[in-house]
């Protein structure tokens, strides 16, 4: 809705979220996302040049799936080899890159798809005087997109470097950022990381 804004100020009041960046999602699971390692060079770079303004989430499922409730619990019973009493702890952490920045980057665990899934982090964010998110991280059509959505809605301006997301469906992916691109331009900004790093210098 409405027409292309102007590039939304990427300076002290800018946080970059960055989305499941994880193990089970860059090695052999039936969760493996293979465009992962492609974009996590752009990622690095972002959260590497402003380590203490990144805040790495990390999905994590439930012990079982009898800890999880409503369609959590189907989806749970669907993938109960991937719920944390079957899996190793290790697939839970940030990819090795990444975990090297905390700190002073943040970590954020959290147990469903969007990261406002948490209440902490939107407290946390308008505690802060943040306004705008650089979002990365995947996949691009399931927690990003929750996360983006409950983002708008809360009121925080969105710049999305669409070659630092990842998903495993390309056709998804594509449709995702063409819809940000007409339908949402007042409150997201999609570019690419090269502009996202040229122009967040504080």
């Amino acid at each position: 809705m409405g027409t292309p804004a102007d590039p939304f100020p990427l300076d002290r009041a800018t946080v970059h979220l960055c989305i499941d960046m994880q193990r089970l999602f860059a090695e052999e699971t039936p969760w493996q996302v293979p465009w992962l390692p492609r974009v996590l060079p752009c990622v690095l770079e972002i959260a590497r040049r402003h380590a203490g303004r990144t805040v790495f989430t990390r999905f994590v499922p439930p012990e079982s799936p009898a800890d999880a409730v409503g369609a959590w619990r189907d989806y749970y019973e669907h993938w109960s080899e991937l719920t944390r009493g079957r899996i190793a702890p290790r697939l839970l952490e940030l990819v090795d890159p990444l975990a090297a920045l905390v700190p002073p980057a943040r970590v954020l665990d959290k147990p469903a798809n969007s990261a406002f899934s948490r209440p902490t982090l939107a407290r946390g964010l308008r505690a802060r005087g943040v306004t705008t998110l650089v979002i990365t991280g995947g996949e691009t059509d399931v927690c990003v997109l929750a996360t983006v959505t409950a983002a708008v809605d809360l009121g925080f301006r969105i710049v999305l470097p669409t070659d630092a997301l990842c998903s495993t469906r390309d056709g998804t992916h594509d449709a995702l950022i063409k819809l940000y691109r007409e339908r949402f331009s007042l409150q997201i900004e999609a570019t690419t990381t090269d502009d996202v790093l040229r122009r967040w210098n504080d």
